[in-house]
């Protein structure tokens, strides 16, 4: 796979300084510190219990920080702390700039409504009412995830787990997001489900140029989509860099170890 982006831009979308988070004695957190730039994709691997959730809920204003800082582009070049911005602030970036894959298709879609009005709703929410123009994006979105138009009135529960997932992307992508969030998005489905997935995930990256921040326990996962990985263990960040970098010439023991056994989500 070819990724490569273009890293000319002069500031970062996305920048985490020093962020640190306990729940009660245990360090869930501890000083994570990192760049994303337009464009890129980034893995953020480690085994169960390593902090890289808790990392992607503070980077995605989920879960606040008890210390640290997360600064975020806006549209006008600037870099801004997202935790000093008011809550409907979060929630229009969130609808807008932000997009946001959950592990759980539930999560992320309305399950009682239907696969069109679960794409439209996210531009309904901007301000678009023309029931026309909402239904044929609806459409061309379903298409470009490889979902059969014809399916735009069905209830997300009557589809396939990887069907849920497809749609759930399409949701977050219609409103062309320029960063993107994903939580173990391939994680309990089939192998080849997977593997279809995974290869629309990268055309789609690819095509929109969307930077995005990928949380996985599987290794091949960051390798096939991802320009550069995060490595944690226990709250901290023990190795970063090319993906192929890390993956072929591991610095860390941590690292060593997870590259030479199967990781367990």
């Amino acid at each position: 796979m070819s990724k490569q982006m273009n890293l000319t831009q002069q500031a970062p979308i996305l920048r985490a300084s020093g962020l640190t988070k306990s729940y009660g004695d245990r360090a869930a957190l501890v000083d994570a510190s990192f760049e994303l730039w337009s464009g890129e994709v980034l893995a953020i691997v480690g085994e169960s219990g390593s902090g890289k959730t808790t990392l992607l809920n503070a980077l995605a204003a989920r879960d606040q920080p008890d210390s640290g800082t997360v600064e975020f582009q806006l549209k006008n070049g600037q870099l801004t702390d997202i935790f000093k911005m008011t809550e409907a602030q979060r929630r229009l970036l969130a609808r807008t700039d932000w997009g946001f894959v959950h592990q759980n298709s539930a999560d992320g879609l309305r399950m009682e409504v239907s696969a069109g009005a679960n794409v439209g709703e996210r531009l309904m929410a901007l301000g678009d009412r023309h029931y026309g123009k909402l239904r044929a994006t609806a459409c061309e979105w379903l298409s470009r995830v490889e979902i059969d138009p014809s399916r735009i009135d069905d209830l997300p529960r009557h589809f396939s787990g990887g069907m849920r997932q497809r749609l759930q992307i399409a949701r977050n992508l219609v409103t062309q997001p320029r960063l993107v969030f994903m939580d173990e998005p391939t994680s309990g489905l089939d192998v080849s489900v997977q593997a279809k997935l995974l290869d629309l995930l990268r055309q789609l990256t690819q095509k929109l140029g969307l930077a995005s921040i990928i949380v996985t326990h599987d290794l091949a996962v960051a390798r096939l989509l991802a320009h550069r990985m995060i490595v944690m263990r226990r709250g901290r960040i023990v190795e970063t860099g090319l993906t192929d970098q890390v993956l072929d010439d591991p610095q860390h023991p941590y690292t060593q170890l997870l590259v030479s056994s199967v990781l367990q989500p």
